[in-house]
Formats: structure tokens, C-alpha cells, sequence
């Protein structure tokens, strides 16, 4: 399982980065809320680690420069691969949401819910492209088992 979250926080960061250069390419041709939906994905995805971390999270509508939300994708793909590494998957986190209401989750839910996350919001930003006339990078997942991936 470890080995499969691997490849899937690499598959996405993989992705990420090559949707943030299409995203600073198009900004005049997206509409606003597009690059802060990506945005938005970013900081979930360091909440969520910083949840299994026990660290200080992100808000979660923050907006970056490109060059800044590289880095946090970066930044969250090491720290998704630390906690893949060093914490045992059925290990259970509590944690509290904004609205003050605490759970009780697994590492692989917690794991898994941050990277579906991502893909619903990955196929909004789509969707956005192609309501602007604009062709998408592909992201789906069964590109990169096909040969479509490279992490160099």
C-alpha cells in the first residue's frame, strides 16, 4: 500500500507542476476562480499533512504566485512521502476541523481523501480550460501507467 501512495502523491505533484505553468500560460483566458481552486488544493493538501504531522496548518483559500505555489507543491509532496515512510497506515489521527468538530481517522483514509480531493478539483480546472477553448495537459492517472510519466 505504501508503495502505491508513493507513486500516487508523485503522480499528482508530477501533474501540479505541469499545471501551474498551463495555468500562468492561460490566466487572462481563465476565469479567476480557476487558479484559486488550484490554490486551494495546495493548501488542503498541507492541511491534511499537517494534521498527520501534528504542525501549524495553512488557511485554506490562500492564493500564491506560481512560483510560490510550486514550492508548497514541493513541499507537500516531501512531506506526503515522509509521512507514507514513517507512519504505519492503519495508525489512527484525531484531528479537529474549522468548525471546531473533532474526528478520528486512519493515515490511509486521510491519505487517500487528500489525493481525491485533489482529482475533484483537478477535473473542475479542466473543465475550466475546456469551457475557455482551451486544450488541457492530460492528468488522468492511467496516463502515467501507459508510459505518460516522467519524474524527470
Amino acid at each position: 500500500m505504501k508503495a502505491f501512495f508513493k507513486e500516487i502523491f508523485e503522480y499528482n505533484h508530477y501533474f501540479n507542476q505541469k499545471l501551474i505553468v498551463e495555468l500562468t500560460k492561460h490566466k487572462d483566458q481563465l476565469p479567476e476562480r480557476t487558479y484559486a481552486l488550484f490554490c486551494h488544493n495546495l493548501n488542503a493538501h498541507q492541511i491534511w499533512n499537517a494534521r498527520l504531522m501534528f504542525t501549524t496548518p495553512f488557511g485554506v483559500n490562500q492564493v500564491y504566485s506560481s512560483e510560490k505555489a510550486c514550492q508548497i507543491d514541493t513541499i507537500n509532496l516531501e512531506n506526503s512521502l515522509k509521512i507514507i515512510k514513517d507512519l504505519d497506515m492503519d495508525t489512527k489521527i484525531t484531528y479537529t476541523n474549522p468548525k471546531g468538530e473533532t474526528f478520528v481517522n486512519t493515515v490511509q483514509d486521510i491519505l487517500f481523501h487528500t489525493i481525491n480531493h485533489h482529482t475533484h478539483h483537478k477535473g473542475q480546472i479542466i473543465s475550466d480550460f475546456r469551457q475557455a477553448g482551451i486544450e488541457p495537459i492530460m492528468v488522468d492517472y492511467i496516463f502515467l501507467k501507459r508510459g505518460g510519466f516522467s519524474k524527470s
